[in-house]
């Protein structure tokens, strides 16, 4: 009998989580079959996963209701929710986290995304969901933002762990790891333990060929040089920006300021592959999974991307194939006028929007459904 294809990346040393979270399949025994069967060593979650899970099923109603009953405001009810769904999840990985000495079983749940430029407030609120939650097994997600990078110094050095979300840009990517690396260093100095200090840094990649492709068709349209080089470009930036930034997540974490807090029982920040579900039709279902495994490394899927790779999988060490090519990629592109800061930059500024839009969104049905109890209560 074939071996799940998912079970054997954990070969090559990477481990999959799953970038969904819904109260009944927590309660049904769904969660505890991916952990069992599909080897899935963490989950992550959003403000659009909550925005669909809430609005579109009933697993909330009777909780919603009965806070809105208790007075509780829609802030405090989407905060409920949401910390008892992620300390839910945790409790179902704690024995893996436990049995991996800290390395797996992590739930990730985010700040307000109206917090991404304002570090202050992002650092109040992890705080406050870090306490919350009560679990060691969670991370708390801050986005890659200048503001973002503040915050995830000084919420290390306070010893909470934190999913470094919204990357896209690998200049951003070293920031991201001193801010990681400073923090853990600011702990040490006062005189605090950093063994079970924990950190990801999660790279969009998906949406980065999204934004690029549309710009190389353009020059595919016509004849000549630029028309090849954009050809060979096509649907390949994201995967040659995830490759280079493994490597320069090897070259950090092997460094001598590095190996002073590995002495120390310091983890290094692993990468983590995030928008990996595959958007151009044309292109694989498994495209941004198959080109990307490799040691110390998670690759955070969707249900349906899950679905596709345990089924037509082919599992192999390849992150580190074609480093030549990928690091050649960036220099191609601006040939092409085609810069890649800016991509990322305008890849970060969409990237809070679209969390943006639907945590508001979720807003508006908290009050909602938050109404229409009041209203059915007065009405008995």
């Amino acid at each position: 009998m074939k071996q799940n294809p998912l079970l054997k990346l954990q070969d090559f040393g990477q481990s999959i989580w799953q970038d969904y979270i819904r109260r009944n399949m927590i309660l049904t025994g769904e969660l505890k079959q991916l952990i069992d069967q599909d080897g899935i060593r963490g989950v992550t979650s959003n403000p659009a996963i909550f925005d669909k899970v809430i609005a579109g099923s009933h697993d909330y109603d009777s909780s919603i209701s009965a806070m809105a009953l208790e007075g509780k405001g829609i802030e405090e009810i989407y905060q409920t929710l949401t910390v008892e769904d992620v300390q839910r999840a945790a409790d179902e990985f704690r024995h893996l986290y436990d049995s991996s000495d800290g390395k797996h079983g992590f739930v990730s749940l985010e700040v307000n995304p109206h917090l991404a430029h304002d570090a202050e407030g992002t650092v109040d609120e992890a705080r406050r969901l870090w306490g919350a939650l009560d679990r060691p097994n969670v991370f708390i997600k801050v986005p890659a933002t200048k503001e973002g990078l503040i915050a995830i110094q000084r919420l290390i050095s306070e010893g909470i762990n934190v999913n470094v979300t919204l990357l896209f840009g690998l200049p951003r990517y070293r920031k991201v790891a001193e801010a990681y690396i400073a923090g853990l260093e600011a702990r040490l100095e006062k005189g605090l333990q950093i063994q079970r200090v924990a950190s990801v840094a999660s790279f969009f990649l998906s949406r980065i060929d999204v934004l690029v492709d549309p710009m190389l068709e353009e020059f595919m349209k016509n004849d000549g040089a630029k028309a090849k080089t954009a050809s060979e470009l096509h649907g390949e930036v994201a995967i040659a920006s995830a490759k280079q930034a493994y490597q320069i997540y090897k070259e950090i974490f092997a460094g001598a300021r590095f190996k002073k807090l590995i002495d120390k029982g310091a983890r290094t920040q692993r990468v983590l592959w995030a928008s990996t579900s595959t958007k151009n039709p044309d292109y694989s279902d498994v495209r941004y999974v198959e080109a990307l495994i490799g040691p110390d490394t998670i690759n955070t899927l969707p249900q349906e991307t899950i679905n596709a790779y345990r089924d037509h999988g082919d599992p192999a060490a390849r992150l580190e194939e074609g480093l030549e090519k990928a690091g050649k990629v960036f220099r191609r592109l601006a040939d092409l006028d085609i810069d890649i800061d800016q991509v990322t930059q305008q890849l970060e500024d969409e990237g809070i929007e679209k969390f943006n839009k639907p945590f508001d969104s979720l807003m508006e049905t908290l009050k909602e459904k938050r109404s229409k109890a009041l209203e059915k209560d007065l009405d008995s």
